[in-house]
C-alpha cells in the first residue's frame, strides 16, 4: 500500500534524530558487510567471475536482496552518526514519484538525464557520460588547462571535478576556512575551463 503523503526533507530529518547511533566506522566494517553477506547467503545469489553481465534471475535476486537490505537495515547519516530507517512502502512510493528527467546544465550545453527501464523504450535513452579526475588532487596550476582536455571532448556530457590538495601553498584541511576559499576557488577554475571549450554551460 502506497502512503498517501510522501516523506518530506523534514520527516527525514526528525526520524533521523530519533535514530539508533552508531559509529560511521562501525556501521562501514561491521554492519553493511555482516549484513550483505547474510542477505546473498539467503538469496542464494553466486556469482560467476567470467561473465561480467549475471542472468536474468541472479540479476533479479540481487536487486530483491539489496532492496530487502535497504528496510531490514537503513541508512546512516554521517554528519549525525544516525540510521535513518525506511519502509518497503516508503521505497516504492519514492520510486513512483522519482523524476523521470532533469536537465544537467544550461543552453546548448545542457544535456538531459533521462530516466532508463529495462523492458522498455527509455531504456534505449544513452546515459550520461561524465568526465573529470573525480576528485582526484590537483594544483592550481594545472587545474584549468587539465580540467579543460575533458571539457572539449565532444562524448562528454558534464564535468566531475577533480580537487585543490593546496590554495596558495596551504594545505586544505577539512573543515577549515582554507578549505571553504579552495571550493570557491576550484568552481572558479572549472568555470573558466567549460568557457576555455567554448562549451560554458556544462553542468559541474
Amino acid at each position: 500500500m502506497v502512503r498517501k503523503r510522501r516523506i518530506t526533507a523534514i520527516d527525514a530529518h526528525l526520524r533521523n534524530a530519533k535514530g539508533a547511533k552508531i559509529p560511521e566506522a562501525d556501521w562501514d566494517f561491521k554492519v553493511i558487510p555482516q549484513k550483505t553477506i547474510a542477505a546473498v547467503k539467503e538469496a542464494g545469489i553466486k556469482i560467476d567471475r567470467k561473465t561480467i553481465i549475471p542472468d536474468a534471475d541472479t540479476a533479479d535476486r540481487i536487486f530483491e536482496a539489496g532492496w530487502k537490505l535497504l528496510v531490514d537495515t537503513g541508512m546512516i547519516c554521517i554528519d549525525t552518526s544516525r540510521i535513518l530507517n525506511i519502509s518497503d512502502d516508503e521505497i516504492r512510493d519514492g520510486i513512483k514519484y522519482a523524476t523521470e528527467e532533469v536537465m544537467l546544465g544550461a543552453g546548448r550545453d545542457g544535456t538531459m538525464l533521462r530516466s532508463r527501464k529495462v523492458g522498455t523504450a527509455s531504456y534505449a535513452n544513452k546515459p550520461v557520460t561524465q568526465g573529470g579526475p573525480t576528485g582526484a588532487p590537483l594544483s592550481e596550476k594545472t587545474m584549468i588547462d587539465l580540467m579543460s582536455t575533458y571539457a572539449q571532448e565532444g562524448v562528454v556530457n558534464t564535468i566531475v571535478n577533480g580537487v585543490l590538495s593546496k590554495f596558495q601553498g596551504t594545505d586544505v584541511l577539512p573543515g577549515s576556512p582554507v578549505e571553504v576559499k579552495a571550493v570557491k576557488t576550484e568552481q572558479q577554475f572549472i568555470h573558466l575551463a567549460c568557457a576555455n571549450a567554448g562549451r560554458p554551460g556544462m553542468a559541474i
